[in-house]
């Protein structure tokens, strides 16, 4: 078909590496383009198709060799193919995409949702997923499920083992959040930190130490009163603060703030993140157990109103668990004609559509490394809310034990090369990757 494919790629910045940095974005779509034909990714037989399945539930490691000459007569490639597209999803409603959950009213208005008047469907929904929820957790502890998400219809939660993201113990990172939510799990004692907003504080600080050392004495009172940028904060004590006007006898004439302006001025700041990607909240360690029990009775967590009402979240996993669909990614191969430099030539693409998690990210090109003959490129379409994921929360301990906190880390599900990637610390901050190129066995990449 001539469906005259664009192929205008932007500037690739990176430098060529054998090994591109871990996306803990949430994919929608991967659209994999090369020279070589996909059809080796086409009409699996029963047995393949059966055997990837099994490869997955058994977590069996492939390794193919760096080239391989005929794809399409390769069982093992197509096994393996098949294996890299599974993953697993609570609740499973066939008529419902219960993926991506936020701003996806639309998608699901007009299909039949029996649970939103339902208040008994309802909570037999929430206490089927508060099971899966805490199945999910148990894995994770005891490092044999990796990661999983939580998708609600505002926010999404990332939960990863000790071991991955360069951190030595158990992290939540939880993007976006709102002030509201923030002050309910500081009510139920769960700690937290907001990564985003102390460093640009401590950017701000820094900027405004240098600022202060070339300006003077008096510059040096107005900079301390403006640290942050900010407006200088109301004092506590607000009668002192306006004695002046007493002495000047004009009291009566001047309004003062009241407390509740006081308090407003105050969480102003605090506010105009919410929903922003800097309202990413960190949670660590035994918190996260806190965290479990919190989100399980969290009212916000499931819509009240409007189509989703009374679904609750989405559970993505690369592992099985108590509850858990296993589903897979759709794959087609696509033969269309591109035009280049004035001519037409064959261009080969491969779509893949779904939840694609980090692991299926990295599976999947590796098996493309050896299909395409170390040679071919990808577009990534990011779940937007998701990016932020990649920030690096300087997680690691300088003493961290790398040997003794990734041990049992090996028996989580993931191909060790997966497992390894996973396991760096993230380096695309609060962007992804948007496009791959691999040429001659080396990526390079745009975020």
């Amino acid at each position: 078909k001539d469906l005259h494919l664009p192929v205008a790629v932007p500037e690739v910045p990176s430098s060529p590496r054998h090994e591109f940095p871990a996306d803990w974005s949430i994919k929608t779509r991967l659209l994999f383009m090369s020279s070589q034909p996909f059809t080796w990714a086409e009409h699996l037989k029963a047995q393949e198709e059966a055997q990837g399945f099994a490869q997955h539930c058994r977590a069996t490691e492939t390794n193919l060799p760096q080239s391989i000459q005929e794809p399409k007569l390769s069982t093992e490639l197509r096994c393996a193919f098949q294996q890299s597209l599974v993953y697993w999803l609570h609740p499973s409603l066939p008529w419902l995409q219960l993926f991506p959950r936020i701003g996806a009213d639309r998608r699901i208005a007009g299909k039949a949702c029996p649970w939103s008047q339902d208040e008994a469907l309802q909570q037999a929904l929430m206490s089927d997923w508060s099971v899966s929820f805490t199945s999910l957790y148990n894995l994770l502890k005891a490092k044999l499920c990796p990661y999983f998400y939580i998708c609600t219809y505002q926010f999404t939660v990332l939960f990863r083992a000790a071991g991955l993201a360069g951190s030595d113990v158990i992290t939540a990172v939880i993007s976006p959040t709102t002030r509201g939510l923030r002050e309910a799990m500081r009510n139920e004692g769960i700690e937290f930190s907001l990564p985003l907003v102390e460093e640009s504080r401590t950017r701000k600080q820094k900027n405004s130490e240098v600022n202060l050392e070339t300006e003077g004495a008096n510059s040096l009172q107005v900079g301390n009163s403006m640290e942050d940028g900010e407006e200088p904060a109301p004092s506590d004590d607000d009668d002192e603060s306006f004695s002046w006007l007493e002495e000047m006898g004009v009291q009566d004439k001047v309004k003062k703030p009241d407390a509740i302006s006081i308090k407003l001025r105050k969480e102003k700041h605090e506010v105009q993140m919410d929903h922003k990607p800097e309202s990413l909240a960190l949670v660590k360690g035994t918190n996260t157990f806190t965290l479990l029990n919190f989100l399980i009775n969290c009212k916000s967590l499931v819509a009240v109103a409007g189509p989703q009402a009374g679904l609750p979240p989405t559970l993505l996993s690369p592992v099985a668990f108590r509850g858990g669909t296993m589903q897979t990614l759709k794959a087609r191969s696509i033969n269309a004609k591109a035009r280049v430099h004035l001519a037409y030539e064959d261009i080969f693409s491969l779509e893949i559509v779904g939840p694609v998690m980090p692991h299926s990210l990295h599976s999947l090109t590796t098996l493309l490394k050896s299909a395409q003959r170390g040679a071919f490129s990808a577009v990534l379409y990011t779940h937007e809310p998701t990016a932020v994921f990649n920030t690096n929360l300087d997680n690691a301990s300088p003493a961290l034990n790398k040997e003794a906190v990734c041990k049992d880390l090996p028996t989580c599900g993931l191909h060790p090369k997966t497992l390894d990637q996973l396991s760096q610390c993230p380096a695309l901050g609060k962007s992804s990757i948007r496009f791959l190129e691999m040429k001659d066995y080396a990526y390079t990449w745009k975020s």
